[in-house]
């Protein structure tokens, strides 16, 4: 059976999420997540996005696909931001639930991010997004970077590849050995 990820760019279409000096969240997400995608697909592992142009659909629809799809993982990719410019920086994953498989392989991709530069703030527990409890499979929503924080953008822009194999590293440290 082929290991398949779901994966979501935050946001889209009327939606553009945080932004910053013109910057848009949706089209960041939208790009990493195109790249994750591509590094997946080049691994064998089977990729079903829920976006792959500048299109909005709600974060119900969108655990919809993931479900029907039948994926192994879930994996949401944000920006962060904060009320004032580079008040903070850094990366974090959110889940369901702190000691689940979703936990797990959002710390190892954390770990994977601060190699690369970013401050890991770690991973924490959110009941109340969609994107996570209407998902039947483990999920997780990656806040990579805050929007409105200049070092976190240089490190995006700059080590973008790396950033895109730390992360499709991370899904891939989880993949089944059969598959």
């Amino acid at each position: 059976m082929p290991y398949t990820i779901a994966l979501d760019a935050g946001h889209g279409g009327s939606n553009a999420g945080a932004s910053y000096n013109g910057r848009l969240e949706k089209n960041d997400a939208l790009r990493l997540t195109l790249a994750v995608g591509g590094l997946l697909e080049n691994s064998g592992v089977n990729v079903v996005y829920t976006r792959t142009d500048d299109t909005y659909d709600s974060p119900a629809r969108k655990a919809q696909k993931a479900n029907e799809s039948g994926a192994d993982f879930f994996i949401s990719i944000h920006r962060n931001s904060s009320m004032y410019p580079n008040q903070y920086s850094g990366i974090e994953s959110i889940v369901y639930n702190r000691y689940g498989e979703a936990a797990r392989m959002a710390e190892t991709i954390n770990e994977n991010l601060q190699t690369i530069g970013y401050v890991n703030h770690g991973v924490v527990e959110r009941t109340n997004l969609v994107v996570l409890n209407r998902t039947q499979m483990p999920a997780i929503l990656l806040e990579i970077g805050f929007i409105n924080n200049n070092n976190d953008n240089a490190i995006f822009d700059s080590r973008f590849d790396e950033t895109a194999q730390a992360i499709a590293d991370g899904i891939l440290a989880y993949r089944p050995d059969n598959a």
